[in-house]
């Protein structure tokens, strides 16, 4: 898949609390729905480690970050009701990871910005 130059990627970790797991299940298949219409979606899957949730999700630029998070608002509040929010990254090149800096730093998150890689 060729990805554009203004990818940004979102990597929140979540710990599940204990006897979560099916509930975690249901709500991973509502954060798909909601995010399957978004158009500058990307990517969009979760993986599993034991009681430790990971969503790998790519948009094209910080706007569609931006728009994914109000979306998907609603079904995070619940994810967090039954985990805990261990860690969250944005990653992209520089002028896209600016437009979330304001508008996310309530979330005291880990702005990544590109240095390298090899284009395609």
């Amino acid at each position: 898949m060729s990805l554009p130059a203004n990818l940004v990627t979102i990597h929140p970790y979540f710990k599940l609390h204990p006897g979560k797991q099916e509930e975690s299940e249901a709500i991973m298949a509502d954060f798909i729905e909601k995010t399957r219409t978004e158009t500058a979606r990307l990517f969009y899957e979760f993986t599993v480690n034991g009681d430790e949730v990971f969503c790998r999700e790519g948009y094209v630029g910080g706007e569609g970050v931006l728009t994914h998070l109000e979306n998907i608002g609603e079904v995070l509040g619940r994810m967090l009701t039954i985990s805990d929010l261990l860690r969250l990254e944005f990653h992209g090149p520089a002028e896209e990871i600016d437009k979330l800096r304001g508008p996310l730093a309530h979330l005291n998150p880990g702005f990544f910005v590109l240095k390298a890689g090899i284009e395609r």
